[in-house]
């Protein structure tokens, strides 16, 4: 038979004496092979184990029909095997690999959570471990610039806070303006039930500017500049260009990981500041539609309702998420290795890792300012 001008591969067997004697020809390709896997290895198995091999009509042996013959032999040459001198060679290589197997892995039991817990407790030990690493070195690499003042990274910097910061704008400013309109159209609701039109201003005050700006910000930038600083340094791991700034010298974290976190840091409060003011002009909108509040009162009953220190505790606020955002998306960057499933995860885990830390640091601001700024 013949498929594509290659003849298939056929296996007879022919009943002698002794031992059966068994003719292979044909293509003995995955090409050929595949379709016919099934009945082909069922034949194999129904043969007798002192057969006789005569493979002297296969036109074309691959990997793949070599390793399917070689495992029914028991990985070794039968007795009175008929080889072509072209075969050998594939032969012999797997002869010399002997009987080379993989180690058996106990399985792996979804519902053992000792395990698990073990793993996710030496994972995040870990994690930890490479975490306070990186802070070291950017604090030792912060002393040394201090020393050598010329080689501060002062092109990266700008670039980064331009792509942190203006870049960012725009977003912020469309999710803090409906964020605002809708808080406040639902504190209006509650509101005029008492009649206490007047007091949406101390809501959407406080619950901007102290709370909801800050946090609503961090989550925005860990989603769109803490992920793009994990993909461009991930990418520069598989490309390798982080080994060939180490060949040449340069240090990893002074040109790529401080440049991020300086201008994150910096550019934290900036956009904070920016997603209150345009939050809080959405809940004016809003207020004044719903509520008949004018602009002029709003502005004017805003500084007598929430005290300054309010302003300073949120701006704070943006510039330690800023920091822990940079320095957890650096982290994951440098942790992801030369594959692209290795960037993906480590991309998600950042995002996800930032926005976790950030709530847990808006509480424990909470907690320590819970004081401070607040009417009595």
């Amino acid at each position: 038979m013949v498929s594509g001008g290659r003849p298939l591969p056929t296996l007879q067997v022919e009943p002698g004496g002794g031992a059966a004697q068994v003719r292979l020809a044909g293509d003995w390709t995955l090409r050929f092979l595949g379709p016919r896997l099934d009945a082909l290895q069922g034949r194999l198995r129904g043969l007798d184990g002192e057969a006789g091999w005569d493979l002297s009509g296969v036109s074309r042996l691959d990997s793949f029909g070599a390793m399917l013959l070689w495992r029914h032999w028991g990985r070794r040459r039968p007795a009175g095997l008929v080889l072509p001198a072209e075969l050998e060679g594939v032969f012999g290589r797997l002869a010399e690999l002997g009987d080379t197997r993989l180690e058996a892995r106990a399985p792996y039991r979804l519902f053992d959570g000792t395990a698990q817990v073990g793993r996710a407790v030496f994972g995040f030990g870990r994690h930890l471990l490479q975490f306070v690493a990186l802070v070291g070195q950017l604090c030792l690499d912060l002393v040394y610039l201090l020393r050598y003042r010329g080689h501060w990274p002062l092109l990266e910097i700008s670039a980064n806070f331009y792509k942190v910061g203006v870049q960012a704008m725009p977003v912020t400013a469309l999710v803090g303006f409906l964020i605002g309109v809708v808080l406040s159209y639902l504190s209006a609701l509650q509101l005029q039930l008492f009649g206490a039109d007047v007091f949406i201003v101390n809501i959407l005050g406080f619950g901007i500017i102290r709370e909801l700006g800050p946090v609503l910000v961090a989550v925005l930038v860990a989603g769109r500049s803490g992920s793009a600083m994990t993909a461009q340094i991930g990418v520069m791991r598989v490309t390798e260009e982080i080994d060939a700034l180490s060949t040449m010298g340069i240090s990893r974290y002074v040109r790529l990981v401080l440049p991020k976190v300086v201008a994150l840091t910096l550019a934290m409060p900036l956009v904070t500041l920016w997603g209150s003011s345009m939050a809080l002009f959405g809940g004016m909108v809003s207020a004044n539609l719903q509520l008949g509040l004018s602009f002029d009162f709003f502005l004017n009953a805003l500084p007598r309702a929430v005290p300054a220190v309010n302003l300073l505790i949120g701006l704070s606020k943006g510039a330690v998420f800023g920091l822990l955002i940079a320095l957890v998306a650096c982290h994951f960057g440098l942790r992801v290795r030369p594959n692209t499933e290795s960037l993906s995860a480590n991309t998600t885990a950042s995002v996800v890792s930032s926005i976790t830390v950030v709530i847990l640091v808006d509480a424990v601001f909470a907690i320590a300012t819970r004081s401070i700024g607040l009417p009595r």
